[in-house]
């Protein structure tokens, strides 16, 4: 028999992540990593239009249908995005999974949040020490106060006054952001130094593309931290473009049987995608940690219990309780203020609607500022829907002919009709990003392919899409904007939600007739029915969190691997 490694984890998220470095704490240089996606060093992420339209995750291998298929060399992007009936899917592939372009944000959720379907084992309270320990990990903090103009972001002041207008909460959000080791005197802008880990960052430059992969390297994402560790202090081996197909359990002679209890452990067969992805490797592994994140865990839970018949003995609710964590975005267009979201990391604060304070179950969310990044805004200004054809001739009044015409100093008319007619669309323009509390009723299926589908009762949580619609005009009316609009898909017929944040499926609970994960402190995150077959990321979240959830995934996975190696964890890893 194969030398068995003693640990797989699958993915390398949060949950993925912060489960390597652990477990190869527990056994250095026995635990192995599979990421489907790539590595992205320093400067490596996409930006010429050409590189972006082949940054998506495209394999036809997976089974899934696409609306165009890509080569395999073109398919291995960053970005897999997933269109259901009622909700698209926005997703990561890399290694440091969803890290990679989320919006930095940690944020604990309100007590109101752990209501009778979060076990009690999970409660807030046993989580505290958990979420404070991942803060210190990822260095979250708020961004740095000082007289350094070029710290001052514009839409961070705006928003705040519009929540003084509107009566509600404000503040300023903890973000997992390298400002530099020492948060009391933050580094230059741009300077670059080794975290606390020994890896390289760069003290954030402002550019606003988080989102989109940081090439500066100056967001605190999971390949920085955790997995550095796991790879370079305690010899964890990392395949990136590797794709695990299914889990069998072994019996006492390491042969494939279905009817083992993973005692013995498992063969994790997989597809190495640098080689074309099309014939199945295998490796022998004493435990499996499922993190291939919300959507990922269940389709390969859903087709090794349902399609390959090897784990006949998950429960019955896998699939159930998904959650899109109440995401929703939209935009007010040319407001009277500046608003900049071109510059800063992607979210700098949060106005709370009921859920930290004067908490209602089904319209609680909080409003962020959000940004995008300066090249988007070029794209904006170019499909600007007044003037749109006018932008030409108004630079060329401004600057070229400037000094022929009269009356173009700032203030004047011509002044102004310059002003109208070009550039303010993006810099006037805020971004409203949403997340709350749903009714985390979805039910994440197969479908016809094997590929995971879900079912999304968007009705059911309409009381909070609705006063979040509500919340988002009443802020464009502060700023008197000249047009708000949702994402397109939100509009009739189609009428889709959009989430970044998928949660549930694997949820844990008491029994495997309330969930598909323990929640026993001894068992906690193990898959009802087996041993040593663990689930840690966004699946095991049993109700959407309302906040973003980063904080909430960690928390869990920490306490997930430290039932696994009965290790107390800290901050230095």
């Amino acid at each position: 028999m194969a030398e068995m490694y003693e640990a797989v984890v699958i993915g390398s998220g949060f949950g993925g992540g912060i489960s390597a470095c652990r477990l190869s704490k527990k056994w250095p240089g026995k635990v192995l990593v599979l990421e489907r996606g790539k590595r992205y060093p320093m400067g490596s992420f996409a930006r010429t239009p050409h590189a972006f339209s082949r940054n998506f995750w495209n394999l036809p291998e997976e089974g899934r249908k696409r609306p165009r298929q890509m080569k395999d060399e073109e398919g291995h992007g960053l970005f897999d995005i997933r269109n259901y009936r009622k909700m698209d899917v926005v997703l990561s592939a890399g290694l440091g999974g969803g890290s990679l372009i989320y919006a930095n944000v940690f944020m604990e959720p309100p007590d109101d949040v752990f209501d009778e379907r979060w076990p009690a084992s999970c409660g807030k309270a046993h989580l505290a020490p958990y979420y404070r320990l991942a803060k210190e990990v990822l260095g979250s903090r708020p961004i740095p106060q000082n007289d350094d103009p070029r710290r001052q972001i514009l839409r961070t002041k705006l928003f705040q006054q519009v929540a003084g207008e509107l009566g509600r909460d404000s503040k300023l959000v903890d973000i997992n952001v390298f400002f530099g080791n020492d948060f009391q005197n933050p580094l230059a802008i741009g300077e670059q130094a080794r975290n606390r880990y020994g890896a390289v960052q760069t003290s954030c430059v402002y550019c606003a593309e988080c989102d989109v992969g940081c090439n500066t390297h100056s967001k605190n994402t999971i390949d920085l931290n955790y997995l550095h560790v796991a790879e370079h202090r305690y010899g964890a081996e990392i395949r990136t473009e590797h794709l695990a197909e299914r889990i069998v359990p072994v019996n006492e002679r390491g042969e494939d049987d279905p009817l083992a209890d993973g005692s013995h452990g498992y063969r994790v067969a997989l597809y190495n995608l640098t080689r074309g992805g099309r014939l199945l490797e295998s490796v022998l592994t004493r435990r499996v940690m499922v993190s291939a994140g919300t959507l990922g865990s269940n389709e390969l839970l859903l087709r090794c219990r349902d399609v390959f018949k090897t784990l006949p003995r998950i429960s019955g609710r896998l699939g159930q309780r998904f959650s899109g964590n109440g995401d929703f975005l939209s935009f007010a267009l040319e407001g009277n203020r500046a608003a900049d979201p071109n510059y800063g990391p992607v979210i700098t604060q949060r106005i709370d609607f009921n859920l930290f304070k004067d908490f209602k179950k089904d319209q609680a969310f909080i409003l962020e500022d959000a940004s995008y990044p300066a090249f988007g805004a070029w794209f904006v200004e170019g499909v600007k829907p007044r003037f749109m054809h006018l932008q030409a001739i108004a630079l060329w009044l401004r600057n070229a002919w400037g000094r022929f015409i009269k009356g173009t100093s700032p203030g004047s008319v011509g002044w102004a009709l310059g002003d109208l007619l070009s550039g303010d669309l993006s810099y006037k323009t805020s971004v409203m990003l949403c997340m709350g509390l749903d009714r985390s009723n979805g039910v994440i299926s197969l479908d016809e392919y094997g590929a995971a589908t879900v079912d999304w009762p968007q009705k059911d949580s309409m009381q909070l899409y609705d006063a979040i619609v509500d919340a988002c005009k009443s802020f464009g009316k502060a700023v008197k904007t000249k047009d708000f609009f949702v994402l397109p898909t939100w509009h009739p017929p189609i009428r889709k939600n959009v989430s970044v944040h998928p949660l549930g499926g694997c949820v844990l609970a008491d029994s495997a007739a309330e969930g598909v994960t323990s929640a026993e402190r001894a068992t906690f995150g193990q898959v009802f029915g087996y041993r040593n077959l663990y689930v840690a990321d966004g699946a095991i979240v049993p109700t959407a969190v309302g906040a973003n959830p980063t904080a909430t995934i960690s928390a869990l996975s920490e306490m997930v691997a430290e039932g696994i190696t009965g290790i107390s964890p800290d901050a230095d890893l």
